[in-house]
């Protein structure tokens, strides 16, 4: 006969569920640290996923990647006709100042809209095979990369035919900003695929917020009038948006600016007063950018990736989180 919980082999099983049970636990949901090594080791998989991303997107497509080529081209012609000759917006080279904060703007988007997509979009893959299920937004992330390279295709173009050279003094602030901007879009395409499994509406939402952002972000119009209308005071509240200190680096290395003019302001006589135009005063002149030292651009870089890997962390928690029931909320 034996007393109830004084088993040997209750109190073994009892011994082993205290320790090992809960340690067992934890190692089902890794941490973002372990989630990005996992990441690492099934690299091959997400080489092969980004090709795919590539073949399918243009599948059956007669001018391929060419397509790639003519979104920012067509962009171009549409917003300088708009702006120069419609708006009278006189930016000197405005080609090459849309074109610079454009490639910044088609990558993000690009990643972001094709990476919340993802996890839904793969479906079968998901719901079959086990792997790291970060590595679908990550190959968004990568295949969008490839179109930003191509796409620089046309900004390099534009450099030639206008016979313009990047800042070489600023030229280092541009891989920084483009591994900030890696980094950003990453975590906000991790987080989204996730939200998107449970909450379809997320897809939907995300072409409208992108659509405000594109205008709040000083791709299309200089940043100086931003700064000007918020006044010195106020100016740190645009650096809420992550992407401004972005676009103005690939700005300021890319369009590099000379201390020239922009035919921006007029006059339009005392307040209250009808327009009269032999009594206006000429437009007043004033730089295209406004001229921040190279530590101006760095630091807002270094903030904005401070909290882009924060961000990516987060994502990856939330991911974490909500892995578990993905295959059948597919």
């Amino acid at each position: 006969m034996t007393i109830a919980g004084t088993d040997p082999h209750d109190i073994e099983d009892r011994t082993i569920d205290r320790e090992i049970g809960p340690a067992t636990e934890i190692s089902k949901r890794p941490n973002p640290v372990r989630r990005l090594m996992n990441v690492w080791a099934y690299r091959e998989l997400l080489g092969n996923l980004v090709r795919k991303e590539l073949k399918v997107k243009y599948k059956n497509s007669v001018l391929g990647f060419v397509w790639t080529l003519l979104n920012p081209t067509l962009y171009l012609v549409v917003f300088s006709l708009v702006f120069q000759e419609v708006l009278r917006v006189q930016v000197p080279y405005y080609a090459i100042f849309f074109l610079s904060g454009l490639l910044v703007w088609n990558f993000f988007s690009t990643a972001l809209g094709s990476g919340t997509g993802s996890i839904t979009g793969n479906a079968q893959l998901v719901q079959k095979v086990w792997f790291p299920r970060e590595i679908l937004p990550l190959a968004a992330i990568g295949a969008a990369m490839v179109h930003f390279a191509l796409q620089a295709i046309v900004l390099v173009a534009a450099l030639g035919i206008f016979r313009r050279a990047p800042s070489a003094e600023y030229a280092i602030a541009l891989p920084l900003a483009i591994l900030v901007l890696v980094v950003l879009a990453a975590a906000l395409a991790i987080a989204l695929s996730a939200v998107n499994v449970y909450l379809r509406d997320t897809e939907h939402l995300l072409e409208l917020a992108l659509l405000a952002w594109f205008w709040l972000s000083a791709v299309v119009y200089p940043y100086r009038q931003v700064a000007e209308r918020l006044g010195p005071s106020r100016e740190w509240m645009a650096s809420l948006n992550p992407i401004i200190p972005i676009v103005l680096t690939f700005q300021r290395v890319l369009y590099n600016p000379e201390d020239t003019t922009l035919g921006w302001y007029t006059n339009g006589g005392r307040e209250g007063s009808r327009f009269d135009p032999t009594n206006a005063i000429p437009d007043q002149p004033v730089p295209a950018l406004i001229h921040h030292p190279l530590e101006w651009y760095l630091t807002r870089l270094g903030l904005v990736g401070l909290v882009s890997i924060g961000l990516l962390l987060g994502a990856l928690w939330l991911f974490g989180r909500l892995e578990d029931d993905m295959a059948e909320e597919i």
